[in-house]
């Protein structure tokens, strides 16, 4: 009885040696030692891509947010605008709207929407492109289509007193390609984008007022 006793003490003292070396090790010194390689090495990422103006934190380039008039429904014409969102751009519910490409609401929408980008830049309904009118899976993305940049150039350089040109070169500088090389189609951060034409139009307004 007594040697039973004492194997079955041996046990749960080695047991809980092991749990007590295993939550250390895996509980502390791992989560830590990653931590530290993550903060080292993919900084930037690790904190969620936050990209600051004016010393600011104004958003992720990982989470498209809306450029629509004083947090109204109406785009503002000032800045280059990202995908629709059935979220409202809101991180905490993504999701697309699960309807099927042949579902009468969504043929609808599409059809209204590519109207309404086509009037609101100024081209023909056939040179707006299917990223405009159509949201992503998530319904944050963060990126348009280079198509979808280029027909918004002409309108962004009017309302911001830019020339066509500088506009173009701004859009030209912040395209992703395909990641590797092969994947996906060339991108452009929409964030980013219009933080650059921000600069730009300060920059002309300061040259104007000396």
């Amino acid at each position: 009885m007594n040697t039973s006793v004492r194997n079955t003490g041996r046990l749960v003292w080695a047991a809980f040696r092991a749990l007590l070396v295993l939550t250390v090790v895996c509980g502390v010194i791992y989560p830590l030692a990653i931590m530290g390689v993550a903060q080292g090495v993919f900084h930037d990422k690790a904190n969620g891509s936050m990209v600051k103006a004016d010393g600011k934190e104004v958003g992720s380039a990982l989470i498209g947010q809306s450029w629509n008039k004083d947090g109204g429904k109406k785009p503002d014409p000032k800045w280059f605008q990202g995908r629709p969102s059935h979220s409202g751009y809101d991180p905490r519910a993504t999701g697309s709207s699960q309807l099927g490409a042949s579902d009468p609401t969504l043929v609808k929408m599409v059809r209204k929407a590519k109207k309404d980008v086509a009037a609101f830049n100024g081209v023909p309904e056939s040179e707006v492109p299917k990223d405009a009118v159509t949201g992503s899976s998530s319904s944050i993305d963060p990126d348009i289509s280079e198509k979808y940049a280029e027909i918004q150039t002409a309108r962004v350089a009017r309302e911001n007193g830019l020339s066509k040109g500088t506009v173009e070169k701004l859009v030209d500088d912040r395209t992703s390609g395909r990641e590797a090389g092969i994947l996906g189609e060339p991108r452009v951060n929409v964030l980013k984008l219009n933080l650059a034409v921000k600069e730009a139009a300060g920059k002309v307004k300061e040259a104007a007022g000396k």
